[in-house]
């Protein structure tokens, strides 16, 4: 019966905090903002076309333009590109330079948030290294893809198994959230990987799902800081704010199911589990994607309340899921970064 009341009072919280989001205003505000959103993406794909020519066989739309959620205050813009095999070593150039030209010359809040994925079915199937397509986004194509360009070139493509979504998160959060650098064993002095949004760091991060890789910390931008000291996140603004709540949200759903969901899906998920730590703060996150929070005091409050404790329980999940796969330089990983956040 307690259960029952409690799962009850959470599946309330998230509707409230939907309808606090229905509001006529703000939801006219969302339909404008998602039609500059697509706007963003169709002056993207005419680039692309002019610029990748005949290599070009599909474009897609990815994200939450796809599959609903989409924000114009804090959602990127993702785009996924398939170019015509072999990959090409100027391939990697040509794609960022498009992106590039995009956002220098329109100068737009949503340009700045374009994000491209890219590969050949080549790539995409594994067969050989190169572009840029990291697990959750190949799934992300695979069940939620919105062809905007060319002819469909997914009909051949596997997805992504649960225990590669499983690790690929888990070195995403690891580099993104957990401020710590990953290297092969092999690697030395200043060629650690970068981040996920540099095609040549997703080359790498490819392999190194394989095998055993070890973890330096950095201060670069350094998320642990971040969780612990809230006026420091709230000073980031809305867009940081929200995407260090909730990643760990849609890294739990994705790991518990195997699907991609929206943030709205996620979110619902956490809050219908038995054990969700910071449910006011997931709820509240969810709200401040569309409308920015007012109180400083009230963010703060549900941040000191409600951040350490969303993270352990993430982490503890992880660590258990890595360690059953047989992946303890993860879940040791993940150890280390539970320690760094009670220092």
């Amino acid at each position: 019966m307690k259960i029952g009341i409690l799962v009850e009072i959470k599946q309330w919280r998230c509707t409230k905090t939907l309808n606090h989001m229905a509001d006529e205003s703000h939801l006219s505000i969302l339909a404008q903002g998602t039609e500059q959103g697509h706007a963003v993406l169709a002056e993207a794909v005419a680039a692309y076309t002019r610029t990748l020519g005949e290599r070009l066989i599909a474009a897609y739309s990815l994200g939450s333009l796809s599959h609903g959620g989409f924000s114009p205050l804090v959602s990127d813009i993702d785009l996924a590109l398939i170019l015509a095999d072999p990959l090409r070593p100027t391939d990697s150039v040509r794609v960022a330079a498009v992106a590039w030209r995009l956002k220098k010359t329109h100068g737009s809040a949503l340009h700045d948030r374009l994000s491209v994925f890219w590969g050949t079915p080549s790539s995409l199937a594994g067969q050989v290294p190169g572009g840029r397509f990291p697990p959750l986004d190949r799934l992300d194509l695979l069940e939620h893809g919105r062809l905007l360009w060319g002819e469909d070139a997914r009909s051949d493509l596997a997805p992504p198994g649960r225990d590669e979504l499983l690790v690929a998160g888990a070195i995403f959060a690891l580099e993104h959230l957990a401020g710590l650098v990953v290297r092969s064993p092999h690697e030395r002095g200043g060629n650690a990987l970068g981040s996920v949004h540099r095609t040549r760091g997703v080359r790498r991060l490819s392999k190194l799902v394989l095998f055993p890789v070890r973890f330096l910390f950095t201060t670069d931008e350094d998320a642990v800081e971040e969780v612990r000291r809230p006026e420091l996140l709230l000073a980031r603004g809305v867009l940081r704010l929200t995407k260090l709540i909730l990643f760990p949200v849609r890294f739990l759903f994705t790991a518990e199911t195997g699907r991609i969901a929206t943030y709205g899906d996620a979110v619902e998920h956490y809050l219908a589990a038995d054990a969700s730590p910071g449910d006011a703060l997931v709820a509240a996150a969810l709200a401040w994607r569309t409308v920015p929070p007012e109180n400083d005091e009230v963010v703060l409050s549900l941040l000191e309340a409600g951040m350490v404790p969303l993270y352990l329980h993430y982490i503890d999940d992880q660590r258990a899921r890595l360690a059953a796969l047989g992946r303890h330089d993860l879940a040791e990983a993940f150890g280390q970064w539970r320690r760094r956040l009670l220092q």
